[in-house]
């Protein structure tokens, strides 16, 4: 990053503000005396003096010039972000983990984690995007938004879409605020408290805290390598009469399993004949390394949004803070799910919904999902051998995927715990059951599990 001069004279004056070279009430010399003396032009002078008081280190005295306050602005010492973050032996559940996943620690110390490395996504081209776009008018910041979300946007999405063999054009979409606001959208339009949802198990932990905050009756359907359990999401729905199915078609979370085309079939079979909508999650859509590594079927491309709801978003593949996602939805059922989005936060906001625009119109997307699918490949096979050497074992291993469903052959959450500990953050199975049953298995994230510190501690978890 290149500093300025304004960065360079801001940083020597607060310096000096802090050292008591310029004590409370002094006088700092005029604009044009400052100038002469600091070798820079008025224009720096004016700017940094502008920076210093919007940061506590000046006052302003008009007729009279600029002056330390009598308490100058000082850094309070912040406390780490670990000392929010649960500590080894706290009740673990979704808070438990949410609250350490956000903890300040390097990557190879957080095999619990839901994202690809850092190092691993473009920020040049997230970087050059943006500045992209904050050169174009820029009197869109300084309005609300679309509800539905920016047009231009909306159609790309329908080309991305269709891609995926999901026809949808820009009247079936809607953007949000991520995946997660997508899910309690569509949880609040089309179902009601007490009403039941039906959930894999295991899955996506913040998924069971979002619908039980909603006082929806959650009821999981166990999850296989290739699927739902045919015979007891049958079972289920017709005992429970559900408003909703939650699943992820494609490299589902915590497991990495991709549905098979039977399944695909006969779930959409099952939810035409109970009457409920299926809400298919695909975050981890540009992950998959495609059919010549394995079969999948996406529900949307088969059933063509008649009775399923599509979720997407770009967290997992361009920046965990671009929080845009989106839904894809039968026509009829927008204008239920715009509503929704307008009580809880009016509009999402147009730059980054512009920022992503520039990235899918301009053809950089797919190139960039090409060397994450690379970076991962290559990465997959050392960590799991890795793993196995510290004693996890992975009995039902998906063959692509972000993560790796293993057994550790004891209760995960005190392993996590003892592992917590030792500073590496980890996900025991028990958070990724609707019930939060304790559970010998837990979820690694591929991608930041293979770091010889974090497998020696896990060895010796394991083994003591």
């Amino acid at each position: 990053m290149t500093t300025t001069l304004v960065d360079s004279l801001t940083a020597r004056l607060k310096q000096a503000i802090t050292d008591l070279t310029y004590p409370a009430g002094s006088k700092l010399p005029s604009v044009r005396s400052g100038a002469a003396l600091w070798g820079v032009s008025n224009f720096t002078v004016v700017q940094t003096y502008d920076r210093l008081i919007a940061q506590g280190f000046l006052q302003s005295r008009r007729g009279s010039g600029f002056y330390v306050p009598q308490r100058a602005a000082t850094v309070a010492p912040v406390s780490p972000i670990h000392q929010y973050a649960s500590a080894p032996n706290a009740k673990m559940d979704v808070v438990w983990l949410l609250r350490n996943l956000f903890r300040e620690v390097s990557t190879h110390a957080m095999p619990a984690s839901g994202t690809v490395p850092a190092a691993w996504l473009d920020e040049a081209m997230l970087a050059q995007a943006s500045r992209a776009v904050a050169r174009d008018d820029g009197a869109h910041l300084l309005a609300y938004g679309t509800p539905q979300g920016w047009l231009p946007l909306r159609e790309q999405l329908s080309l991305l879409l269709a891609g995926l063999d999901i026809q949808a054009h820009a009247g079936q979409l809607l953007t949000t605020a991520g995946v997660t606001q997508g899910f309690s959208l569509v949880t609040r339009a089309l179902s009601k408290p007490g009403d039941t949802v039906l959930v894999d198990a295991p899955a996506w932990f913040v998924l069971y805290a979002t619908l039980s905050g909603f006082q929806r009756q959650i009821i999981g359907v166990p999850r296989g390598i290739d699927g739902p359990d045919l015979a007891a999401l049958e079972a289920l729905a017709a005992l429970h009469k559900p408003k909703l199915y939650v699943t992820q078609s494609i490299l589902h979370n915590p497991t990495s399993s991709s549905l098979s085309a039977a399944k695909a079939h006969a779930v959409l079979n099952i939810a035409h004949q109970h009457g409920f909508y299926v809400v298919e999650d695909d975050v981890y859509a540009g992950l998959h390394p495609g059919s010549h590594i394995q079969a999948c079927s996406r529900l949307a491309s088969l059933d063509q949004l008649k009775r399923v709801i599509y979720l997407g978003g770009f967290s997992k593949t361009l920046a965990p803070n671009l929080r845009v996602g989106f839904i894809a939805a039968d026509e009829a059922i927008i204008p239920q799910l715009i509503d929704q989005k307008m009580m809880a936060a009016l509009t999402t906001p147009e730059f980054g919904e512009r920022v992503v625009h520039k990235i899918l119109s301009e053809g950089h997307y797919r190139k960039h999902l090409d060397r994450l699918r690379s970076k991962l490949a290559a990465r997959r096979g050392g960590a799991i051998t890795g793993l196995e050497a510290a004693g996890v074992r992975f009995p039902d291993l998906a063959p692509c995927g972000l993560f790796a469903w293993g057994d550790v052959g004891r209760d995960a959450s005190e392993v996590a715990n003892a592992m917590l500990a030792k500073d590496f953050v980890l996900a025991p199975g028990s958070l990724f059951d609707p019930q939060q049953a304790p559970s010998q298995r837990m979820r690694f994230n591929l991608a930041t599990s293979s770091h010889l510190d974090m497998l020696k501690a896990l060895s010796a978890t394991l083994k003591s």
